[in-house]
């Protein structure tokens, strides 16, 4: 992988319009119809769109400003470093694929997504299950990092933080890839909605 582009100090309308140029983490669930709140055409639209979506929500908002507290959480229960990624990558090898990492593990090939959840969503995370388009995230920046493993924090509100490692499995990521390379070659570049 390599960076693409630093995210120090780059606006969120520029972060917004580097995210346009292929597929990230978060469209990955998107585009195979596995997110609950946003759809393949939604991807579609905004790819091919010259307007930069800035949507935001509380949730969103909590999301960002409880990030630093589950990193230092995760820390805190695993005894892990983790440290700020700073930068929009790019897969070398599958250069359509970006990816904007939460946090990176420092002295192993693994990194780490946060999450936080209310409550009334923590029935998706019981008995060990990972919401599918949050899989389908941590997957896509497996297939972007080529690292061994990725960790994913969960702070459920009020009730406990979850914590998940994701190991590599290449079939899984080699069907991903090419998922998200068909969308691209069918339906964004021809502009053509899915």
């Amino acid at each position: 992988m390599k960076r693409l582009v630093s995210t120090r100090n780059l606006s969120k309308e520029d972060w917004l319009r580097y995210r346009k140029c292929g597929i990230t983490g978060t469209d990955a669930g998107a585009i195979l119809g596995l997110n609950p709140y946003r759809s393949a055409f939604q991807v579609y639209y905004d790819k091919i769109s010259d307007t930069i979506e800035n949507i935001d929500n509380e949730a969103m908002r909590q999301g960002r400003d409880l990030e630093d507290y589950v990193a230092q959480r995760f820390s805190e229960e695993t005894g892990f470093k983790v440290r700020r990624a700073n930068a929009i990558y790019q897969s070398e090898e599958h250069p359509l694929l970006l990816a904007d990492f939460d946090r990176l593990i420092v002295g192993q090939k693994a990194g780490l997504e946060c999450k936080t959840v209310s409550p009334f969503s923590a029935d998706k995370w019981a008995d060990g299950k990972i919401p599918a388009h949050y899989l389908a995230q941590v997957d896509h920046y497996l297939a972007v990092s080529g690292f061994d493993c990725w960790y994913m924090a969960a702070l459920i509100f009020g009730r406990e933080l979850v914590i998940h490692k994701i190991v590599t499995d290449k079939q899984v990521l080699s069907d991903l890839i090419d998922k998200e390379e068909l969308f691209w070659t069918n339906h964004v570049v021809p502009q053509i909605p899915p």
